[in-house]
């Protein structure tokens, strides 16, 4: 623990808080609330149009309306937020995390206004909020960081590099470059990026290590001075530069031992103390396997990953920054860490198809054994911070972090494993999500060895880590062939109690056909006098016997051990699509129909919108030339950048889009044709077929 040198008398006398907007959305504004509802404090929502039923508008007190869609619209427009604040008597905002959170401007605004303001002082978040400068000043300050590098002199020796936005976070305005010649495109992309997520297009370039562990320390300060460091946090599994699973405290450093741990906290304090930081933030570095470490950035806001600081400190971090915006001090000796916690990211995402966001309906989601929402969980307790619920619409202007699931356990071991026992038990219906990824990442035995870096989904494909992962889809077939049979039966108006495909004398089998992905399953199966008999058996079963079949639930014998599982229907797509869930995981299959209309296979060279979006840059025109893998165009979607490419070689046939189109998913954007194609004489197959004996 250590003081600020010169605290700032005029932020010593506090204001009492009674009702507070909080300037977020989802699962962060209902963090928030839930520790001002603890506290009898009011609590007031903004929400944009597509916001209107969402879980944070519920739980607030009262709730004001931001016209529009997008970010840039609402949660961006600091003047409407303030003025939402006043029309609503708040006497203070919270910014939570994202959106206004580090807008200087927007934090002076607000206390200009006459409002407390739930975050440091402006000036901080100013000095701390340029990558660049911040740099400059922690160098200053004796804390350990990397060199900044000018765009125009990178040269072979100096790569890779990293290309970075200045302002903001989340993995936004990032681009890793490998060659000279493709700095100037990372650097315009991540800049055109960074102006869209945070409207500030400046980037800079730093080295990239390409092995290294994302280690983060947790500040909390107060007015009167004292600045506490409150353990250490490792985020080395990401994805994109984003974080996907965060725990505290971090194995590396457990690993290394040594003053590694106080060397991390002691540069913390000294970052936070250079600008007479205030509240909650979070100072993240860069270590390497040997324990040297550099200053990254330092975050002026609550982290997404704030629970599992929570969990091994039994700190409530949003109300210790209620009580240091009201001037209180922090009291007592600066907590320390004890047992582990682990957070998953569940995100409505597809890691296998480059991790392309999804959209849609949550039909279901429910996880089990939890013991605290919002609040910190006993010992082998499970925590969810959620914003969704079922029939919650996820789409494509905001983050498509659907819930954080964290556990809590004694040791690192028992907490991942819990973790991992949860999500895979977990009923995840509607979107495809990152739920098999999570689940294999934290029984990877990399990750339990506690030695996983920052490469871990380079070096272990996402598709390869959940070839195995989930319910078997052979197997998840048979169980919706079964339970939609009987869903037929208990809807038929005689003979209900036949089992569908019943036979005194064995018949012709009853054939079902499901798909998942690009497979298709087909179930042969029929009911004789001995019971259920099946025309196939999946691989690494001998036998199957059929103990009961209802619509929503299946109980099977295989093998001679007893497995039930539940299932359910959502409408995708104009189709059904069926979930079948166990305790080995679950599986999503669609219902094939018997006959397909051929008007609705779509032509080989079609490149589809993948996602709803917008198209932010066209690279062709119609003539172009492209090959295999070539990026045609760009669509942003929920403030990323996705390169749509040709799947083959060919001629670019027809450009249906331009700059600034909106796009909904499944939009025909282009047509590559083959070129063998555009070369073959139209009527060679014809000849072909008349000299082919």
């Amino acid at each position: 623990m250590t003081s600020n040198p010169t605290p700032n008398p005029a932020t010593v006398i506090g204001r009492q808080i009674t009702s507070v907007l909080v300037a977020n959305r989802g699962e962060i504004a209902r963090r928030i609330v839930a520790t001002c509802r603890r506290r009898g404090i009011a609590t007031v929502a903004v929400y944009s149009d597509a916001d209107a039923d969402s879980l944070h508008v519920a739980d607030a007190d009262a709730a004001v309306h931001l016209p529009g869609m997008t970010a840039a619209e609402t949660y961006l427009r600091g003047d409407l937020v303030i003025e939402a604040a006043r029309r609503a008597d708040a006497d203070a905002i919270h910014p939570g995390y994202g959106f206004l959170s580090e807008n200087a401007d927007f934090a002076a605004a607000v206390l200009q206004g006459g409002l407390t303001w739930i975050g440091p002082d402006p000036k901080a978040i100013e000095l701390m909020g340029s990558k660049v400068e911040s740099k400059v000043l922690m160098a200053e300050a004796g804390v350990p960081v990397l060199e900044r590098l000018d765009p125009a002199e990178i040269t072979e020796d100096d790569l890779p590099i990293l290309v970075k936005a200045s302002s903001g976070g989340g993995g936004r305005g990032m681009r890793i470059v490998r060659t000279v010649a493709g700095v100037a495109d990372a650097v315009e992309s991540a800049a055109r990026e960074a102006a869209s997520a945070f409207g500030d297009p400046t980037v800079f370039c730093e080295r990239y290590l390409d092995a290294g562990h994302h280690v983060e320390v947790q500040i909390m300060a107060d007015a009167h001075g004292t600045v506490w460091a409150l353990g250490e946090r490792e985020c080395s599994l990401q994805r994109r530069h984003q974080k996907v699973i965060e725990e505290a405290p971090s194995p590396l450093v457990d690993r290394i031992g040594g003053d590694l741990r106080e060397r991390l906290l002691t540069a913390a304090r000294n970052a936070a103390a250079a600008v007479d930081y205030r509240g909650a933030g979070t100072v993240e570095f860069l270590a390497d396997a040997r324990g040297h470490f550099w200053f990254l950035e330092m975050n002026t806001r609550l982290q997404v990953e704030h629970p599992v600081t929570e969990c091994v400190t039994g700190l409530d971090l949003v109300g210790l920054q209620l009580d240091v915006a009201a001037g209180l001090p922090l009291k007592g000796a600066e907590p320390t860490m004890t047992g582990h916690s682990i957070e998953a990211r569940l995100y409505a995402e597809d890691p296998a198809r480059d991790w392309q966001p999804q959209s849609g309906t949550v039909h279901a989601l429910r996880v089990p054994g939890v013991t605290a929402e919002f609040a910190i969980p006993e010992l082998h307790g499970i925590r969810v911070d959620s914003g969704v619920q079922d029939g919650s619409v996820v789409g494509v202007n905001y983050d498509p972090m659907l819930a954080k699931v964290i556990s809590r356990a004694p040791t690192r071991e028992e907490a991942a494993r819990e973790l991992a026992a949860a999500l895979r038990r977990a009923r995840i219906h509607g979107l495809t999500t990152n739920r098999d990824l999570l689940v294999a990442s934290l029984l990877h035995p990399e990750f339990l060895s506690g030695s996983a870096d920052t490469r871990f989904y380079t070096e272990h494909d996402p598709a390869l880590l959940t070839r195995s992962s989930g319910l078997d889809p052979t197997l998840g077939s048979i169980v919706a062939a079964l339970a939609d049979a009987a869903s037929e039966r208990a809807e038929a108006q005689a003979l209900r109690s036949i089992p569908s495909g019943f036979r005194i004398v064995s018949g012709e089998f009853q054939r079902r056909t499901y798909s998942t992905g690009d497979n298709e399953l087909v179930v042969g199966y029929r009911f004789g006098r001995e019971g259920l008999e099946l025309e196939w058996l999946p691989d690494g079963h001998s036998s199957i016997s059929l103990l009961s079949a209802e619509p929503d639930r299946v109980v099977l014998e295989l093998d001679g051990i007893r497995r039930q599982f539940a299932v359910s229907r959502f409408p995708s797509g104009g189709a059904t699509s069926v979930v079948v869930d166990g305790s080995g995981g679950s599986v999503t299959l669609a219902r094939v129909a018997r006959f397909t209309d051929p008007s609705a296979q779509a032509h080989a060279g079609v490149l589809a919108a993948p996602m709803p979006g917008t198209v932010v840059r066209v690279a062709v025109e119609v003539g172009s030339r492209v090959e295999a893998g070539q990026p045609l165009l760009w669509l942003e979607a929920m403030k990323m950048e996705h390169a749509v490419t040709a799947s083959a070689a060919g001629v670019v046939t027809d450009l249906h889009v331009v700059k600034g189109e909106q796009v909904d998913q499944g939009t025909t954007l282009a047509v590559v044709e083959d070129t063998m194609d555009r070369l073959r004489d139209p009527d060679e197959d014809e000849t072909m077929e008349e000299t082919t004996p």
